[in-house]
């Protein structure tokens, strides 16, 4: 499984985020204390449109944190 980390910003303040790949395009988030808080899953198809399975995130935040993943993925495939 791939773990990475991330930063978002979500009005006005920073966040960090342990994310794991669990395949199927689907992403544990974990906060900084790794406590598991939910699960996303990214749509190939249209990046723009997410599911989210068990999560206890705001959709703002959220939103920032699925764009935080595809960054990262767009990062390393450089």
């Amino acid at each position: 499984m791939e773990q990475f980390r991330i930063e978002v910003a979500n009005e006005g303040k920073g966040y960090f985020f342990n994310i794991t790949a669990t395949g199927d395009q689907q992403f544990e988030i974990s906060n900084e204390a790794s406590e598991r808080i939910g699960t996303i899953k990214i749509d190939d198809q249209d990046h723009e449109h997410c599911e989210t399975l068990d999560c206890q995130i705001d959709l703002p935040l959220l939103n920032s944190i699925r764009e935080g993943i595809l960054l990262h993925y767009k990062l390393i495939k450089q």
